[in-house]
């Protein structure tokens, strides 16, 4: 499948409804309004083909740049391109998703993360953060830099409140699968989540609302210490 046959295939699965939606929770111009359940064919007529998941994400189309990023192979992926990624995100769903679930993949992942988590501009920043909670619930524990990982845990606490908007529910979510998916980190991230407390983020006119970390984490785990790692952050 070509680049111009994959963006044909979205134009037909658009929808003016999921358009205006998409609009509320603030996804930009251009883009289609494709459902997520509806590129799941598309994904596995594209899946390997990276050339293509680059060029789908190169057209700033907000559908196109989702599908990229299920498809893209973050590990074939220069720092370079993924600074790239970060940069050109237009909105929050991109930057949350898209680009972590790539960027996770990639050896230097935390490296990569932490230099965005320090970027003034707030859809890098949540990038990053969002990067890091994707690596920490795809990465054995041995593989994690726990004592890092810790501090960033304390840092969260230190600056939420004081930062972006969307940046504050990327840093929540990190908490959360900190405690979900670390088994060195399970009991601190309870303990931060308490002392966050209730997070707020403005979400526009939509109903969504933020997950309390603490309540979210007890349930992921279904009673277990920790829940089992997952193969993928892409969904």
């Amino acid at each position: 499948m070509t680049l111009d046959e994959a963006m044909a295939a979205l134009a037909a699965k658009g929808s003016p409804t999921i358009k205006n939606i998409l609009k509320k929770h603030g996804a930009t111009e251009p883009s289609f309004g494709v459902r997520i359940g509806d590129m799941k064919p598309l994904v596995k007529q594209l899946k390997g083909n990276q050339e293509v998941a680059l060029q789908l994400y190169a057209t700033g189309n907000s559908d196109a740049m989702y599908l990229a990023g299920l498809i893209a192979d973050g590990r074939k992926m220069t720092r370079k391109q993924l600074d790239q990624w970060a940069n050109q995100a237009p909105w929050h769903m991109i930057a949350g998703c898209s680009v972590p679930w790539v960027a996770s993949e990639h050896p230097e992942a935390v490296e990569i993360a932490m230099k965005w988590i320090d970027s003034p501009k707030e859809l890098i920043t949540t990038a990053g953060w969002a990067t890091l909670a994707s690596v920490v619930m795809t990465r054995a524990d041995d593989q994690l830099p726990i004592t890092e990982l810790a501090a960033l845990l304390d840092r969260v606490v230190k600056t939420l409140k004081t930062s972006a908007n969307r940046v504050r529910y990327a840093m929540n979510n990190f908490v959360i699968c900190c405690g979900t998916y670390v088994a060195p980190l399970a009991d601190k991230a309870i303990v931060t989540a308490r002392k966050l407390g209730k997070v707020e983020v403005e979400m526009g006119t939509t109903d969504c609302k933020v997950p309390d970390a603490e309540s979210c984490i007890l349930k992921s785990r279904r009673g277990a210490p920790v829940a089992p790692k997952r193969k993928t952050a892409k969904c």
